[in-house]
């Protein structure tokens, strides 16, 4: 039996945000975030299948089954009330994630989310994929960036540990073949997005070049939606106090209201 996704649990709180990396990342991106959340939050980020310490764990082949994954860790966790934060394809997974158990999930907070569009600069990621040294792993972050933002160095280092580890250079090249098959992403349809009824954020950097901000036309009207001006595809290191901040806004929002039930026997 494979094992169960690695996460890292901080901070102590009535609310518990629970964070997915994007592809080819992994859970240390959150540093800056997480350490913005906190106090008063508790904090649970996860290696997606596939990456870093869940490289060989269940749920590896794509966002359907990531989402399926995490959703079964969660509650081994009893953990029955979250606020779930994704970025790209962790985006794409913590969307799937709501789609397929909307009472789990208190708001949706979606950084740059795959799957929201077709489109998508698969030659940039298929060089991500296969990037191992510093010097290009920093060449890709910065080409997936704002043009006057700095890769870190924190996340350089980590993510060039990750891949370090045997067999992880050869599942990036292998999944991102898959995810970007004919130069294009998979879609999930806007009519299912339609149905969730928790709050949700999206996202975007004006400047993004592997996921165009255009995609954001699309959404369903009720969605909140914010730009970052000069930011890229990188929002979780180009702008983590923003982005913590943004997450802790949408914490406090409500949801779509239920529609009444008519009919009922008064009692």
């Amino acid at each position: 039996m494979l094992p169960s996704p690695h996460a890292v649990e901080c901070g102590t709180g009535t609310k518990t945000i629970v964070l997915l990396h994007g592809f080819g990342s992994c859970l240390a991106i959150w540093r800056d975030v997480a350490a913005s959340l906190l106090p008063g939050m508790r904090v649970l980020a996860y290696d997606l299948p596939g990456h870093g310490h869940s490289l060989e764990c269940e749920g590896m082949g794509g966002a359907k089954q990531a989402a399926r994954t995490i959703l079964a860790d969660l509650a081994a966790r009893q953990l029955n009330k979250i606020h779930l934060v994704g970025h790209s394809m962790g985006g794409a997974v913590a969307t799937l994630m709501a789609l397929a158990d909307p009472g789990r999930i208190a708001s949706l907070t979606l950084l740059a989310p795959g799957g929201f569009g077709p489109e998508i600069n698969a030659a940039l990621l298929r060089r991500y994929a296969a990037a191992a040294g510093k010097k290009e792993v920093r060449a890709c972050l910065a080409a997936m960036s704002g043009p006057r933002n700095v890769p870190p160095d924190h996340v350089v280092d980590a993510l060039c540990q990750m891949r370090k580890r045997p067999g992880q250079l050869r599942a990036l090249v292998d999944m991102a073949a898959a995810m970007t098959r004919g130069d294009r992403q998979g879609v999930i349809p806007s009519a299912q997005l339609d149905t969730l009824d928790m709050p949700v954020m999206v996202v975007w950097g004006a400047e993004d070049p592997l996921l165009p901000v255009e995609q954001t036309e699309a959404l369903p009207s009720r969605f909140h939606l914010h730009h970052i001006l000069d930011a890229g595809h990188m929002l979780v290191e180009e702008a983590p106090g923003l982005v913590a901040e943004i997450v802790r806004r949408n914490t406090r929002r409500r949801g779509r209201r239920q529609r009444p039930v008519f009919g009922a026997a008064a009692s």
